[in-house]
């Protein structure tokens, strides 16, 4: 599994928790109960055994109250699959089961996957041996996710445009889906409009970023920020250095320390020289995929590093 590819779909989540709220009731049709606002929750889902279990998110919607906290009434595990793992079919019944027990409420699993296959093969029924207990995961797959090619329509719901691009790029109309996107990018601010195109590079194997990027308006790159633009042209360097085991692994690393410094800017988290220096100078990649996740969620960015020290 390519590590950025998957990141860069749990961004989306990270970036609007409530966009799990989205699939479920639009694209699945799921009906969740009422909540007021919906928010990311810690995505460890470890027990007391030996073995550590992440989430790639967890989203908790909640219900104001007048006189208590605010309560859950339903917590959403979000997990992007991009190949077949036969753990999943053990591991997803126990992360619903220990997350059901720290929230005490209704849980869901809804798993997004861009390939047709990796999709059809998720939403099998998982059998847990009690009988009547079966699990079948929801899953947003290319048959989920509309072709969306109008830049009004993209600007309405940017996260569903950019699925659009991730699960249809590879269809004849993929170098339309991502026009129509970069297309309503220009009308943002440059730095989160730089966001948005950055997250579906990184998304996208570089093959088939090639191809649609053969298949662009030239004048499309001027709806980019130059921190995109900066980032695509890294990973199209990246991408034909083939060979180069090193330098693809630096570029990666790097990609992870922006995406990590991305979601704090984003959560309004202030970053000191000295914390981001040891994040871009950080070059283990599993590290940085822990760091990247921990970052939805933690209370500060020493914190994010002290937790992983």
């Amino acid at each position: 599994m390519a590590l950025a590819e998957h990141e860069a779909l749990v961004r989306l989540f990270c970036e609007r928790p409530d966009f799990a709220a989205d699939l479920l009731t639009r694209s699945l049709r799921v009906e969740l109960p009422d909540y007021d606002y919906a928010g990311l929750e810690s995505a460890d889902l470890t027990e007391v055994i030996p073995t550590e279990r992440r989430a790639d998110s967890v989203i908790a919607f909640r219900r104001k109250s007048p006189d208590d906290e605010p309560e859950p009434v339903l917590a959403v595990i979000v997990e992007v699959q991009r190949d077949r793992d036969s753990d999943k079919l053990w591991s997803w019944p126990l992360y619903l089961s220990s997350l059901r027990s720290r929230l005490k409420c209704p849980v869901m699993l809804l798993v997004v996957a861009p390939d047709a296959a990796i999709a059809r093969w998720c939403a099998r029924p998982i059998g847990l041996g009690h009988p009547g207990m079966v699990l079948t995961p929801l899953v947003v797959g290319p048959a989920e996710v509309p072709v969306i090619t109008d830049p009004g329509r993209v600007a309405e719901d940017l996260e569903l445009a950019v699925l659009s691009v991730i699960h249809h790029a590879d269809t004849p109309q993929g170098p339309e889906i991502l026009e129509a996107l970069l297309t309503a990018l220009h009308n943002l601010d440059r730095d989160q409009a730089g966001m948005y195109a950055d997250m579906v590079r990184a998304a996208l194997p570089g093959e088939i970023w090639d191809h649609l990027e053969r298949h662009l308006k030239t004048e499309t790159y001027e709806y980019l920020s130059d921190w995109a633009r900066d980032n695509i042209a890294k990973g199209k360097a990246e991408g034909k250095a083939e060979g180069k085991a090193e330098g693809k692994a630096e570029g990666k690393a790097e990609g992870q320390a922006e995406a990590i410094l991305t979601v704090l800017s984003a959560r309004g988290i202030e970053v000191s020289e000295d914390t981001s220096e040891k994040i871009r100078s950080c070059h283990d990649l599993d590290r940085l995929a822990a760091w990247l996740r921990a970052a939805a969620t933690a209370e500060s960015s020493d914190a994010l590093l002290d937790g992983f020290s």
